[in-house]
This record gives structure tokens, C-alpha cells and sequence, in this order.
């Protein structure tokens, strides 16, 4: 069976870097992105250039019928989707917790939260047989990032907390949902 990944916001930084790494170890790419198509092509235009595949699909995955909608797309490409990396995310101006508005915290809490909880719950319902999922985190779940950003590093944190949960959930379905908590990475957000 073919390995098929989706990577949400796959098109740029570190969704990017792993959509390419993921080829290059023979999986089926979907590089999915909200807006940035140029990007997301480049992505793609590199994996086939060195011999992967992969195809770019717009969808913006803090809204249901859009994630419903990746994975039918997925599907139709190239088959079952056997993994999945939970990368998508947004990231405001730093800024100290008492100047941010509530509009924010819930775009913020929409776009990395809710996100992966409709991405690992479609995921999950299609799943035929073992696979993965991995959540990107970040170590300002850890920290806190006072000063900084304080609702993003809460939506990480809440992302650790839905990969413990579920990881114990889904064990004996065979799936593994693991967590990556990068540091600091040189891209368009840091």
C-alpha cells in the first residue's frame, strides 16, 4: 500500500521542509495551504523535480467542509491517507496579554486548535489501517512566551494536550499520534 501524507500548510517553513523530506522518503504528498499558492506550487515543483510526488490542494483547515474536502481530493489522487502532519498554524505580532482582544484569541484558538482536531478527527474516521499522525507544537507550550505571545503558546499547549489524549485513544487501532515541539526555526514567522 502507498504511503499517502497530507501536510497542512505544507507549502511553506517547516511544513514545507517536511512535505519535501517526506518525498524524498517515498511518500505520496498533498501540500495543502490556505492562501500562499505560489509557495505551495514551489513545494510541489521541488518534490517532482527530484522524482517525488506530490500535488498542492487549497483548503483552509479550520473549516469542516474544507477538511472534509482535502481528504476526498487526497483520496482521488492518490489513495488512502496514511498519515498526517497537523503543521498548519498563525501567528499574531508579539504583543503582552492584556492588548489582546478576543477576536484575536479566537482566530488564533480556530486556526491552530481546531485545525488539528477536525484534521485528526477526519483522519481518524477514514482510516482503514495503522498509520500516524503528528502534531506540530512548539516550546512555547512549555514556556508560556510572556510578553510575546501568550494565546499562541496556549494552542500549542492545547494541541500537546489532544496528541496525549488521543494517542492513548487510538493506540489499539494501531495509529501512533506523536508531537514535534520545535524551537526557534528560521522561517517567514520567526
Amino acid at each position: 500500500m502507498n504511503k499517502v501524507v497530507i501536510v497542512t500548510g505544507g507549502g511553506r517553513g517547516i511544513g514545507a521542509a517536511t512535505s519535501k523530506l517526506l518525498a524524498a522518503q517515498g511518500y505520496l504528498v498533498c501540500v495543502n495551504y490556505r492562501a500562499d499558492t505560489k509557495s505551495a506550487a514551489a513545494t510541489v515543483n521541488a518534490i517532482t523535480a527530484s522524482g517525488g510526488k506530490a500535488f498542492s490542494l487549497q483548503a483552509d483547515v479550520s473549516i469542516e467542509k474544507d477538511v472534509i474536502s482535502l481528504f476526498e481530493t487526497t483520496e482521488i489522487t492518490f489513495g488512502p491517507v496514511t498519515h498526517l502532519v497537523n503543521n498548519a498554524g498563525i501567528l499574531f505580532p508579539q504583543s503582552s496579554f492584556a492588548d489582546i482582544d478576543v477576536a484575536r484569541f479566537h482566530q488564533i484558538m480556530t486556526g491552530n486548535v481546531t485545525s488539528c482536531f477536525l484534521c485528526a478527527r477526519e483522519f481518524i474516521k477514514r482510516s482503514k489501517s495503522a498509520g500516524a499522525i503528528v502534531n506540530v507544537s512548539s516550546a512555547a507550550a512549555r514556556t508560556g512566551a510572556p510578553f510575546e505571545y501568550i494565546d499562541y503558546a496556549a494552542t500549542k499547549g492545547a494541541m500537546d494536550t489532544l496528541t496525549k489524549g488521543l494517542s492513548l485513544e487510538v493506540a489499539a487501532q494501531g495509529i501512533r499520534v506523536n508531537s514535534v515541539r520545535p524551537g526557534f526555526i528560521y522561517t517567514q514567522n520567526h
